[in-house]
């Protein structure tokens, strides 16, 4: 069984996160979280838009964001950091 830090909060960075966007959230996520996850070195990130259908792929690259892919509808992806999965993004989407 697995032993968790017995804090609020862990103290070493993800190597991934993934933020769901939304209207009221998305300038959120994209600005301030963004740079809070490069300032603490998270490696990568994903940027999920359900009401657009997309996936965006970003790497963390000398403190910047790079954009490494943007992925759309019923595509099936891999994407980094776990390039040696597929992902069907059909699935991520509620019809």
């Amino acid at each position: 069984m697995p032993t968790y830090p017995k804090c609020a909060y862990f103290t070493l960075a993800p190597d991934w996160i993934c933020e769901i966007l939304s209207p009221s959230t998305s300038q959120l996520d994209r600005a301030q979280k963004l740079a809070i996850y490069a300032r603490e070195g998270v490696g990568h990130a994903w940027l999920i838009d359900p009401d657009a259908r997309t996936l965006e792929v970003l790497r963390l690259e000398n403190g910047r964001w790079s954009i490494l892919a943007t992925h759309a509808g019923s595509e099936v992806v891999r994407a980094e950091p776990f390039a040696e999965i597929e992902i069907e993004l059909q699935a991520l989407w509620i019809d």
